[in-house]
């Protein structure tokens, strides 16, 4: 008698509204980590935002 190990699950798609609402969050975390690191008064923190924009070779001023 074999064993089955195998699992099954099933996915049920995500509807248009909770893809836009997790596209909104992701966008508003992402956009405040930004703000955050760019506009800093903690030195150690915009620098390391402004390293990185460098390291990237993003233009940053």
């Amino acid at each position: 008698m074999p064993i089955s190990t195998a699992k099954h699950s099933i996915a049920t798609p995500a509807t248009l509204s909770q893809r836009l609402m997790v596209a909104i969050g992701a966008s508003v975390l992402g956009l405040s980590l930004v703000y955050f690191a760019g506009f800093s008064h903690i030195e150690a923190v915009h620098n390391a935002a402004h390293d990185t924009r460098h390291s990237a070779a993003f233009p940053c001023h």
